[in-house]
């Protein structure tokens, strides 16, 4: 059991050892906060920088228990568990943050969007494809997106309907249908609420998505974006987390569309990779704020000192194995360039094995910087994939 008399401000359990809860660890242990992660693999990238080791699934509900047992407050850093364990917990007096319910939610693509809908937020219109069919995609109209209700991670479930020809390719599994929204910008607005329901919100954010993995290639912060529609943002991510009524870091992705009207696309109930930037550029990042939230700490400064760009460092395609990194003392030539690498010991196409933090006086400059950053920095693995060339 947890010692109840520490002088440290008590235990986080993280459900997740990947690379999130790898950087919540180490904002923690600045905090004075100790951690254990549940995660299949002992050497998982939390594990690695000093967290304690649950082993299990992250869908073991035995696993969850154990790890509810040697923590003061239990969060998760990946959707991909189990909500209806984690509520029994809750259930049982264990502190869980933010709570399973809501989780729940957002683990369904389709409640999700019905929960913006029923607070007034503004989304897609979208319905419910509990069985995929070319006809239900024509009723609704094209051009349109499938989502797959749960499971859809880093574009995956995610089918774009652009014309009838992409019909025959429909994903396999319930599902919803929502408006094709063409957009001018994909901005998005991290943001934490604490357990007095104070809100703070970092500045917004503009995502550069990979047409082929649909996955981020580049973000820019703050948005170059004019300040009317920054207040907007931000204000309809406040509205959206305040709606939540729940404790942590959310961050909230939106389209800015044609019309210049916002729309929330989804929401995620953890820390997140537009928001990774804050590390280097913000006095308080997202991995401490959210640990200062769960924990029931003041929420810290939001404020960015300088302007900002972040590249994902993504494996070469045609590899596999353990990591090789190229470049960088090319890249760490450059001033303000931030690397983190997340320890992953295998490297695969198109794998998150960590991102670059690019900081400059001006986001054109920090821009620029990026790009000759993402030009020199590679990682693979080390062995060719057989029959890749």
């Amino acid at each position: 059991m947890v010692d109840k008399d520490r002088q440290a401000p008590g235990v986080l359990g993280i459900v997740g050892g990947g690379q999130l809860g790898r950087m919540l660890v180490q904002a923690a242990r600045e905090l004075g906060v100790d951690c254990m992660v549940l995660d299949p693999h002992a050497d998982a990238p939390a594990v690695q920088v000093g967290a304690g080791h649950v082993p299990g699934g992250l869908f073991d509900a035995d696993a969850l228990a154990r790890l509810a047992s040697l923590a003061d407050v239990v969060t998760f850093e990946i959707e991909a568990t189990d909500a209806g364990v984690l509520g029994g917990l809750a259930e049982r007096g264990h502190r869980v943050r933010p709570r399973p319910g809501t989780l729940a939610v957002i683990q369904n693509k389709l409640r999700q969007k019905e929960f913006l809908r029923a607070h007034d937020l503004p989304t897609s219109r979208f319905e419910p494809l509990e069985r995929p069919s070319a006809r239900a995609m024509l009723d609704f109209g094209l051009p349109a997106v499938q989502k797959l209700q749960r499971g859809g991670y880093d574009g995956r479930g995610v089918h774009i309907v652009r014309d009838e020809t992409s019909l025959a390719s429909l994903l396999d599994g319930p599902s919803l249908v929502e408006a094709f929204v063409h957009t001018r910008r994909e901005l998005a607005v991290v943001g934490a609420r604490g357990i007095d329901g104070e809100v703070r919100c970092y500045p917004v954010v503009d995502m550069t998505l990979g047409e082929s993995t649909n996955m981020l290639e580049m973000l820019t912060a703050p948005a170059d974006v004019p300040a009317v529609i920054a207040d907007a943002a931000r204000d309809l991510a406040r509205r959206t987390i305040e709606a939540l009524d729940d404790v942590g870091v959310f961050a909230v992705e939106l389209f800015l569309d044609e019309g210049d009207d916002l729309l929330v696309n989804e929401i995620s109930p953890r820390v997140h990779n537009s928001g990774h930037f804050t590390i280097d550029a913000c006095r308080t990042s997202q991995f401490e704020q959210h640990v200062r939230a769960v924990m029931g700490l003041p929420l810290g400064d939001t404020t960015q000192r300088r302007p900002a760009a972040m590249v994902n460092l993504l494996g070469e395609a045609g590899f596999c194995g353990p990591p090789v990194l190229e470049g960088e003392p090319e890249a760490l030539s450059m001033d303000d360039v931030h690397v983190h690498l997340y320890g992953k010991a295998d490297c695969r196409a198109h794998r998150k094995m960590g991102h670059v933090t690019v900081l400059d006086d001006t986001l054109a400059g920090a821009v620029a910087k990026a790009r000759r950053v993402r030009d020199v920095l590679r990682i693979r693995g080390r062995d060719p994939v057989p029959g890749s060339n």
